[in-house]
């Protein structure tokens, strides 16, 4: 008779967001990995071939829950980039493991930052869309200098270099915003 498995490929999944969301991805070694998840070795690579077929499968479950976040993130402002701009620097401040992971590391599995800030739910299509209803000439430069502005004000605050609260977040991403679009005029 066959043995029963105990560890899934779902508990060594969530294991490994666990440790990465607490630690960062560069913690999750197999055998700290197997110790989490409360088994050996050989269950992690009996269902991934190796670790870095885990770490695509787990970057792709990050970027499902980053993509989650934000659409569920209360929206607070109608100026186009404000509320994906809070998200943000939100996120990063609430997940800095993960934020290092998606948006602060050189292996993206093949993905550019545009690629997952946009997601399946295409944010970032609908931030220049909606800058275009809002009379914005050039939407795609002007997601580009708020996403400049936005990326380093959410890259501060991992190193504590960035203590706005939310309401001050996002009158300076609307204050941003109108400026930007003025000088474009």
């Amino acid at each position: 008779m066959a043995r029963k498995e105990t560890i899934t490929k779902k508990d060594i999944l969530n294991a490994a967001f666990e440790m990465a969301s607490e630690e960062g991805f560069d913690h999750v070694t197999a055998r700290t990995l197997a110790a989490r998840a409360g088994c050996s070795t050989q269950p992690i690579f009996r269902v991934y071939k190796n670790m870095e077929e885990l770490g695509k499968e787990l970057f792709e479950q990050v970027i499902a829950f980053f993509t989650a976040y934000y659409e569920s993130f209360p929206k607070k402002s109608d100026t186009p980039f404000a509320n994906l701009g809070l998200a943000y620097v939100c996120f990063a401040q609430e997940n800095p493991k993960l934020f290092q992971l998606l948006f602060d590391s050189e292996n993206r599995h093949g993905k550019s930052l545009y690629d997952i800030l946009n997601g399946p739910t295409g944010a970032v299509v609908k931030e220049i869309n909606n800058a275009r209803v809002h009379g914005c000439k050039d939407p795609s430069t002007m997601f580009m200098k708020m996403w400049i502005f936005i990326h380093g004000a959410a890259c501060m605050s991992l190193t504590g270099d960035y203590d706005l609260s939310e309401a001050e977040t996002i009158t300076l991403l609307e204050e941003s915003y109108h400026a930007f679009q003025e000088r474009m005029q």
